[in-house]
C-alpha cells in the first residue's frame, strides 16, 4: 500500500483505475481505505480513477502526536492531491468524511469538479453532540466488542439488524480482535477534531455541482439537516435512500454507487 509523507505525517492511500476523471472517497470516522474495497470496481469500470485515503489517525496512516482540528485533513488532502498531480476531482465523503469534503470545497473550490455528500451534518447540533459523547465514552473503555455493541444500533438501521444479524456478529468478533489502545486513542483525537464544526452559514459559497445523499432511517444524521444544506447551495440536488441507516454505503451499496455514478454522468451530459 503506497504511503506519502504530507505535513509531517505519513498518509496511506490507494489509487485505482486509469480513467481521466478522479473520484476521491473520504472515510467516515471509523472507516479506512479498506472500507471501500467493494465499491472501487463499480467506479473503475465506469472510467473513473479512484483515490482512497486514510486521514491521519485512521487506518494505516500515521498517528498524530498532538490534537488538531478537522481543517488539518483538508490541508493533508490538498498536499496528497498535488503530489499525485491530479486535476479537479469529484469529491465524495460520508459522515465525518463529508464534513472534510464540505470544508475542502469551501477552501479550495478550484480543486473540486463536483461534491457528493452522504449522511453528513453541516454542524454539531446538541443532538449530535450527545451521540458523539456517548461514542467517546464507549471508546474510552478500549474494548472492541463493547464498543461495537454500544454504537451499532445507532449506525445500522433496524431493518439491517433484523436481516443481517450474523454479519453484525462477525463484525463484532473482528473488531474485538482488531481494535487496540492505539486505535481508540486515535479515534478520540478524530472525534475531538470537529468539536466546533459549523459550516451552515457558509454553504452558499460553494460553487461546485453538489448532491446530498440522505437515508430515511439514519438515526445519526437528521434528514432536516441535509435538506438545510441543499437549500443553501444553488442548484444542488437531494436524494433519499430508502430503508437504510447511517452507513448507507454498506446497507444499500448498489443504490449508493449508482447515485454517485448517475450524478457524475449527469454532469457530463449538461
Amino acid at each position: 500500500m503506497p504511503k506519502k509523507m504530507i505535513n509531517n505525517i505519513e498518509l496511506n492511500y490507494e489509487l485505482d483505475g486509469d480513467g481521466e476523471e478522479v473520484l476521491v472517497l473520504l472515510n467516515g470516522i471509523m472507516m479506512s481505505t479498506v472500507s471501500w474495497t467493494a465499491h472501487v470496481p463499480y467506479f473503475t469500470a465506469n472510467n473513473l480513477r479512484v483515490l482512497r485515503v486514510d486521514f491521519r489517525d485512521q487506518g494505516l496512516s500515521g498517528r498524530a502526536k498532538e490534537p488538531y482540528t478537522i481543517e488539518q485533513h483538508v490541508e493533508d488532502l490538498v498536499g496528497l492531491i498535488n503530489y499525485l498531480q491530479l486535476g479537479p476531482v469529484h469529491l465524495h465523503g460520508i459522515s465525518y468524511g463529508g464534513q472534510v469534503a464540505l470544508l475542502f470545497a469551501l477552501n479550495y473550490p478550484k480543486m473540486v469538479r463536483s461534491l457528493i455528500i452522504a449522511n453528513t451534518v453541516p454542524r454539531l447540533t446538541n443532538y449530535l453532540r450527545g451521540i458523539g459523547e456517548a461514542w467517546d465514552e464507549a471508546a474510552k473503555l478500549k474494548a472492541g466488542r463493547n464498543f461495537f455493541r454500544m454504537i451499532a444500533p445507532s449506525i445500522y438501521s433496524n431493518l439491517f439488524f433484523e436481516s443481517n444479524l450474523e454479519f453484525l456478529k462477525e463484525r463484532e468478533e473482528m473488531l474485538a480482535n482488531l481494535l487496540d489502545d492505539g486505535w481508540f486513542d486515535a479515534y478520540l483525537r478524530l472525534s475531538s477534531s470537529n468539536s466546533d464544526f459549523d459550516l451552515l452559514d457558509r454553504l452558499s459559497e460553494i460553487s461546485a455541482p453538489t448532491i446530498f445523499m440522505a437515508a430515511d432511517r439514519d438515526a445519526v444524521t437528521p434528514i432536516e439537516e441535509m435538506r438545510a444544506m441543499r437549500d443553501r447551495i444553488n442548484n444542488s440536488k437531494f436524494v433519499l435512500i430508502p430503508d437504510s441507516g447511517h452507513v448507507s454505503c454498506y446497507e444499500k451499496m448498489d443504490e449508493y454507487n449508482l447515485i454517485i455514478l448517475g450524478f457524475i454522468a449527469l454532469l457530463h451530459a449538461s
